[in-house]
């Protein structure tokens, strides 16, 4: 099987590797080819675009899903829209 390769800004980076943040979420319209009726092993978390071997910049999780929700959020503009929540806890 494959891996899923997310790259996050360094502030979702932080709370993720702090364990305050559970998602990491996805607009459905841009990754809907990416992701649905696809299972993957592990998921790479990393901050930017780390050099290889960068360990301090790239979390290492096994992959544990998605679910649906509607969020509102700055980053997908003023509207509610539909998103994958990606596990990442």
């Amino acid at each position: 099987m494959a891996d899923l390769h997310l790259n996050l800004k360094g502030e979702y980076f932080d709370q993720i590797k702090a364990g305050t943040k559970l998602f990491e979420f996805r607009l459905v319209s841009k990754w809907a080819k990416r992701l649905e009726g696809k299972s993957f092993d592990r998921i790479f978390i990393k901050r930017g675009y780390p050099k290889t071997g960068d360990t301090e910049r790239i979390i290492e999780r096994p992959w544990r899903g998605f679910e649906l929700q509607t969020r509102m959020h700055p980053h997908f503009g003023p509207d509610p829209v539909e998103v994958f929540a990606i596990r990442v806890n």
